[in-house]
């Protein structure tokens, strides 16, 4: 019998400790961050997470904007997976939310600089432009598209959907992948509106904290957020900035473990653990073991 609080781990793809982690008796699933550079393709690397026994959760990044390329300092544009519009000037923030660069042009997929981090902007990263007036065309990208076809073809129908929005969203992939489960990832205030007017309907709702703690603007609003995710589909998944902690040093901090039980607090069950607590063995097994710890008081 699987226990009522569990966690999705994320699979640095070639990672020694894998399978010690995915035996942990509090793991119900693992993700594959499809950011993460592969040999090969992606058949390989799905096949071998496949059979580590776990339900394997493929992380699409849809109409979320990365960075495509390296933008190095001194530069002016820094070229976008979609292609957006939107009123300009504009803050684009980069870093989790901890750099804010202004944006004074549009061009297609490039964002145009008055300013910027004075460093390099890596391929992957994440771009929040948190305005009203934000289009993005587009939702599935290549990568996306090219995952969907190697999971069908190994019998994989376990999607993570980000930046979920609209229905629309999701028909696209079910459309590549007829069978697809998917956990919709809510990363935006239009994500936030869709949840409350949708909940389940079309998938299990992600409270996705990652981008959805920039996207409120104002800190204090993600404890709302949680909330009205939760209100909508009671067996939501809280994902991302949990335990992060243990990413640099091997005692958590309290704010971390204060921050886990708020959230089994308010009902959440599922937890994703997000990418810096799972790239070393250490963390990822101190992050579960305090996990399971924590869920003693809410089983």
């Amino acid at each position: 019998m699987r226990p009522s609080v569990e966690a999705i781990v994320t699979t640095p793809p070639y990672a020694p400790f894998l399978e010690e982690v995915a035996r942990h008796p509090r793991v119900g699933g693992l993700r594959l961050n499809t950011v993460m550079p592969l040999r090969g393709g992606p058949g390989e690397a799905l096949k071998r997470l496949r059979d580590l026994g776990q339900p394997l959760w493929v992380d699409l990044k849809g109409r979320q904007l990365r960075v495509v390329g390296a933008a190095i300092p001194p530069y002016t544009e820094v070229r976008l997976s979609h292609r957006i519009q939107v009123e300009t000037p504009v803050d684009a923030f980069f870093a989790d939310g901890n750099e804010c660069v202004r944006v004074a042009a549009v061009d297609g997929d490039r964002l145009i600089l008055e300013d910027g981090p004075r460093r390099l902007i890596g391929p992957g990263e994440s771009v929040n432009i948190v305005h009203p007036s934000l289009r993005i065309e587009g939702t599935l990208t290549e990568t996306d598209r090219a995952y969907l076809a190697a999971m069908a073809g190994l019998g994989l129908n376990k999607v993570m959907l980000s930046y979920v929005e609209n229905p629309a969203d999701v028909a696209e992939v079910r459309t590549l992948l007829p069978e697809a489960e998917v956990l919709l990832k809510i990363e935006t205030q239009r994500g936030l509106a869709y949840a409350r007017q949708h909940g389940p309907a079309h998938g299990r709702l992600v409270a996705a904290r990652g981008d959805l703690y920039v996207e409120v603007l104002r800190p204090h609003r993600i404890a709302a957020a949680l909330r009205e995710i939760i209100a909508a589909d009671p067996r939501a998944v809280v994902a991302s900035r949990l335990f992060d902690s243990l990413a640099y040093q091997p005692v958590p901090v309290s704010a971390d473990i204060g921050d886990a039980a708020f959230l089994l607090s308010l009902g959440y069950r599922t937890f994703m653990l997000g990418d810096a607590v799972c790239l070393r063995r250490d963390s990822v097994l101190e992050a579960l073991n305090l996990l399971a710890a924590l869920a003693t008081d809410f089983e």
